[in-house]
């Protein structure tokens, strides 16, 4: 708060706590913001004393309040300690918006699309401020509102139920100041180039009274979007359905996998396209709300892969259902070059885009964690859609090079789970090494002649079938399989350096590389490409090694790995629709996860 001082100095005293949503005291995600306590009288002192005072949550509990003075200090400053939230309102609370629109006109329809609250839950969405009542303003007193990138939110005056939309520079009028205004804000759409807008609004108050004027300004900022880490509870996983045996191998399995941890089956999404990791990514967006919740509107992604040369249709159709997905505290975004026709596109799907849980390391903490993506030094992920995820500023991404394989994406060879050590989590890596280790151990034993991938084929028709020596002995898998362990190493090197994980923390999972088209995949079904399904259940692909004593080594060397750490692994059958087509069961599954406990804005980026 400010008050202007003049010829007498006013006293202020206690004023009411501010009821900020109409519908006060709703518990979990999409409580409104209000305040439980009483409304004392105000009392001013007279002549010369303007009072000015707009209040917002700035310090983050959720409530605006008066007599919190941690509502008022440093509100024009938004920091790591204090500063006002509001999110961009671009969900479906009614359910309104057609899917049968063009890739162009598809994100256009949202509840921030129009100056209409589209009931009480698009009124949750907004985030409140308060004026101060000054019962006592003399009858010349007049002020206005005045708000930063008015191309970039929306400010209504709240009556009750009632949200009428106001231009920056809104009168007010003498009973309003006196008996005080409700305002709720709330943004057209996210921050997708910071040199445009980079999310922050200041709102100021001006009242001017008998030749004085006072004024109060509070800073506020747009929430970002957040991605999903896989130490959180999966609440919903997903899978591509279609009539092909490998697709209805493989959800079967996952279906299986699922009742054994306890959570829901995996929802089908219905689409040819298999590889349900790419097309899209479910992430969130957060304002505080009351009793140390956050009000919550999650976030699908449209993967920024261009597919076509029509200008209004250009985007991977199965990355669609992000639209469909829309709904109440739901909303889709997408984000791409229009120019880029195509070019580079690989690196573009999500599986691409993995998040690093959280942690803290050299002096830097990350409680959502950091974004970690592929690149090729030859081209590039699409740079608006880059733009995009970089501005949101919280998740600072890890790069590492994944130029050496052919599909480049960093789910090839990395994956993290939670686990029960002092971290919270460990990182699961390719290790080529290890595999062929184990090849040569058995082969030493005289086992050289047991087969792996028995009963199966290539894409190209040609058996997959191969003695332990006959691996052993083909220089092309030996050759790319010594590459990747020096490439995964070039990649462990900047985790390591990035996140101070140690060698302790990280599990080493064996399976060998092969070349097409002069670049590497995985011989083997690749265990780390696989989905984190529930607290201690990991599904991985069915490596279809060598069985030795009844035991498929390579699953028994996954299984023995990770049982220390409390995490029990799932096999699930890929082989046909998803192996040998370059991808595994992470690239073929997502998963909507459980909201964080952490607070984005406690990390004060």
């Amino acid at each position: 708060m400010k008050l202007a001082h003049f010829s007498l100095l006013g006293s202020l005293l206690a004023a009411a706590a501010v009821v900020a949503c109409g519908d006060a005291g709703l518990d979990g995600e999409g409580e409104s913001t209000s305040s439980a306590e009483p409304e004392p009288e105000i009392a001013t002192s007279a002549v010369g004393s303007v009072v000015a005072d707009l209040r917002a949550d700035t310090n983050r509990d959720g409530v605006i309040s008066f007599t919190d003075p941690t509502d008022d200090v440093g509100e024009d400053v938004w920091n790591a300690d204090h500063g006002a939230v509001f999110l961009a309102n671009i969900d479906d609370d009614q359910e309104r918006c057609s899917i049968d629109l063009d890739d162009v006109d598809l994100p256009k329809c949202n509840d921030a699309a129009d100056e209409i609250v589209n009931g009480a839950d698009d009124a949750l969405d907004l985030a409140r401020l308060k004026t101060r009542p000054w019962p006592a303003a003399p009858s010349d007193a007049a002020g206005r509102v005045t708000f930063t990138a008015p191309d970039r939110v929306r400010l209504f005056k709240v009556a009750g139920s009632q949200f009428r939309a106001i231009q920056s520079g809104a009168a007010l009028s003498l009973a309003e100041i006196r008996s005080g205004v409700e305002l709720a804000i709330e943004g057209k759409d996210i921050v997708r180039n910071p040199a445009v807008w980079n999310g922050f609004v200041d709102v100021t108050l001006t009242v001017r009274a008998e030749g004085n004027t006072g004024s109060d300004t509070v800073r506020m900022r747009v929430a970002p979007v957040i991605t999903f880490h896989h130490a959180l509870t999966a609440e919903q996983t997903w899978v591509s359905r279609f009539n092909a045996a490998g697709n209805v191998a493989m959800r079967n399995d996952l279906a299986t996998a699922a009742a054994a941890a306890g959570v829901p089956a995996p929802r089908h999404i219905n689409t040819s396209d298999p590889w349900t990791q790419d097309f899209f990514e479910p992430a969130f967006m957060s304002m505080p709300a009351p009793n140390g919740k956050q009000h919550v509107i999650r976030v699908n992604l449209r993967s920024a892969n261009v597919e076509s040369s029509d200008r209004r249709n250009p985007l991977r159709d199965a990355g669609r259902v992000v639209f469909a997905l829309r709904g109440k505290d739901v909303a889709g975004i997408q984000e791409y070059d229009p120019q880029r026709n195509g070019a580079h596109d690989t690196l573009n799907s999500f599986g691409n885009l993995e998040t690093v849980p959280p942690y803290t390391h050299a002096g830097k903490s990350y409680p959502m964690g950091r974004v970690i993506r592929g690149s090729v030094p030859s081209f590039f992920t699409d740079k608006v859609f880059t733009r995009t995820m970089e501005a949101q500023r919280v998740q600072p991404p890890i790069y590492v090079d994944t130029s050496w394989l052919l599909v480049a994406h960093i789910d090839e060879t990395i994956s993290f789970v939670k686990a029960n050590t002092r971290r919270g989590w460990v990182l699961l890596v390719n290790d080529a090494n290890l595999a062929r280790t184990m090849l040569v151990q058995q082969s030493n034993a005289g086992r050289g002649n047991v087969p792996m991938h028995v009963g199966k084929f290539w894409s190209s028709g040609a058996s997959a079938r191969a003695t332990i020596d006959q691996v052993l002995a083909d220089p092309d898998v030996m050759s790319a399989s010594a590459e990747a362990v020096f490439e995964v190493n070039a990649q462990l090197a900047i985790i390591k350096a990035e996140t101070g994980l140690t060698d302790a923390e990280i599990v080493r999972v064996p399976f060998l590389h092969m070349t097409v088209d002069g670049h590497s995949v995985a011989y083997q079904p690749g265990m780390v490409n696989g989905l984190y399904i529930a607290d201690g259940h990991f599904v991985a692909p069915d490596p279809h090694g060598p069985v030795i004593g009844g035991k498929d080594i390579f699953k028994t060397a996954m299984q023995n790995a990770l049982a220390p750490v409390g995490v029990t692994v799932h096999f699930a059958e890929d082989w046909d629709t998803y192996h040998r087509n370059l991808g595994e069961v992470h690239c073929g599954t997502n998963a909507t996860r459980r909201i964080p406990t952490a607070k984005w804005w406690e990390s004060g980026r």
